[in-house]
């Protein structure tokens, strides 16, 4: 089994909530890679060499959920899943599985982010990669849904259990009526497909509430909580009472 020794370097990781404003809780946390002592995300991936990615990513799962598992994490876990493992998808998420198993987390409790892809190859590799996660009982979500051409014709073919709304459609959304309106036609999508939402990119006390106010419940960003370091952050109470 692949170990931090195997790509030459240490990381950890900081951790992120989401938050369900309408049940008033923390539904899942985001595992975001960090170097060893917090360091950015960045400084960790310009360590790791092209060839070494599918290794590094397989990694990651396995140390974001065995750290998750030491925190006690009450809910959900949302990991990264780069598309360097969808060309080692069958022994990346088989360890990905085992890990779940060996730290007693459910199956479903772990939720697989990927980016849509706008090369028609890497599509089919990603739906590919889709399947089987749904195949071992993992739940997936698209990230950065309606920034590419390729959304809805991903979409056809794939339905999410979620979608990640990008910061580039969020950022102040609520003063510019193209995205607004670019916004009410992804919502009627995914409400008849009986996909979820999820505000991503948070910081302002406007954007949230014109998306909490369009139907929006799940909301990540920095207006709830920044990520914290090898821990579990609070989310502050007023937010609930909003």
């Amino acid at each position: 089994m692949n170990t931090s020794a195997d790509i030459g370097f240490e990381f950890s990781f900081a951790f992120q909530p989401l938050v369900d404003i309408r049940k008033r809780e923390v539904v899942s946390y985001k595992a975001l890679v960090r170097g060893p002592n917090g360091e950015s995300s960045d400084s960790v991936l310009a360590q790791v060499p092209r060839h070494s990615f599918p290794t590094f990513d397989e990694i990651c799962c396995r140390k974001a959920i065995s750290l998750a598992s030491r925190l006690k994490i009450p809910t959900k876990l949302n990991l990264n899943l780069s598309e360097a493992r969808f060309y080692a998808v069958d022994r990346n998420i088989s360890a990905t599985f085992l890990a779940a198993l060996q730290n007693k987390m459910p199956v479903e409790n772990i939720i697989f982010e990927v980016t849509e892809s706008e090369n028609v190859i890497d599509q089919r590799n990603l739906l590919q990669c889709l399947q089987i996660l749904r195949d071992f009982g993992f739940k997936t979500t698209i990230k950065g849904f309606g920034t590419g051409y390729s959304s809805l014709k991903l979409m056809m073919e794939y339905q999410p259990d979620y979608i990640k709304l990008d910061r580039d459609m969020i950022m102040n959304i609520h003063l510019d009526y193209v995205k607004q309106s670019l916004y009410s036609g992804i919502a009627r999508i995914c409400n008849r497909l009986s996909i979820e939402i999820v505000a991503e990119g948070i910081e302002t006390l406007d954007e949230f509430r014109w998306l909490r106010d369009e139907g929006v419940r799940i909301f990540q960003g920095y207006y709830f909580a920044r990520p914290t370091f090898e821990a579990l952050p609070k989310v502050a109470s007023h937010i609930f009472s909003m």
